[in-house]
């Protein structure tokens, strides 16, 4: 069933879990594969495509489509999410694609600039429907926002959400983009600090990195929405490299490689909403 952010944020639709997880899609195959896992744990989903897989397509409508049939005959909530957007034109495009959110980057620019850019999206997004997020700090992979030196202040994160009426904010705590190993440790206090400070989900970018009892930590803390990308690549890239035969046909290599992101998917949707420990 086609859902969106903002209605599993306030455990609408049936989704009562600690958080969501958004993951990554980047062909047909991946988006199967995501359906598929989160029908095979029960849980809700948000598919989410990057403008740089917009990129890659050259344009958003045809995976879009792909996407918003398989959210209305899922069995569970899904939700169409629009990632890393640095096109306000692309923001309300997906919008009437079916999109129920889209995360804004404008964090290129100087704080202030950033504020302006964002706060236009978010006002138009609003208009639209759409549930708008955004981050503080570059994007990138080890070098950017989620380097490991390099976190969100959360004086500035308060204020920053307060200056765009913002939905949702990515926060620097210790990931970062792109990791193929799972050695990144967030900073649980200040993602409990920052939770104290923003009157917004808190969301983490980059959590391929982090290990399951990372990620359960972290939503003990205060994240709310899981961003996972890499993950997803290396097991479809290692299923389909595994299984590509000789032959002419693609097919079988493909159902193992979506087969991979089903499996990962239903385990990692199973950590990301396992509740919080009891501390005594």
């Amino acid at each position: 069933m086609l859902t969106t952010a903002a209605r599993l944020l306030d455990a609408g639709d049936g989704a009562s879990v600690p958080a969501i997880a958004a993951f990554n899609v980047i062909t047909l195959e991946y988006a199967e594969g995501i359906v598929a896992g989160a029908e095979r744990a029960g849980l809700p989903v948000l598919l989410s495509v990057s403008h740089n897989a917009v990129r890659f397509h050259g344009a958003l409508a045809p995976l879009a489509a792909g996407c918003h049939a398989l959210a209305e005959a899922a069995a569970v909530p899904v939700g169409l999410h629009l990632d890393h957007c640095e096109d306000a034109s692309l923001v309300e495009e997906a919008a009437g694609l079916g999109f129920g959110s889209a995360m804004f980057d404008a964090s290129t620019l100087p704080y202030s600039a950033n504020v302006a850019a964002t706060a236009a999206v978010v006002a138009r997004g609003h208009e639209l429907g759409i549930w708008v997020e955004a981050e503080l700090g570059e994007i990138g992979g080890k070098d950017g926002a989620h380097a490991p030196g390099v976190r969100t202040d959360p004086d500035e994160a308060a204020r920053f959400a307060a200056a765009t009426d913002v939905d949702g904010l990515a926060v620097a705590v210790g990931t970062s983009h792109a990791m193929t190993e799972r050695t990144a440790h967030p900073d649980d206090e200040l993602i409990s600090r920052l939770a104290s400070a923003v009157p917004v989900p808190l969301v983490l970018h980059g959590s391929s990195g982090v290990s399951d009892e990372g990620l359960v930590a972290a939503v003990a803390a205060g994240i709310r929405k899981v961003n996972v990308g890499t993950q997803l690549s290396v097991a479809y890239t290692d299923a389909l490299i595994a299984h590509l035969g000789p032959g002419p046909d693609p097919r079988k290599a493909l159902v193992t490689a979506r087969e991979a992101i089903a499996a990962d998917v239903a385990r990692l949707l199973g950590v990301i909403s396992t509740p919080a420990p009891v501390l005594s």
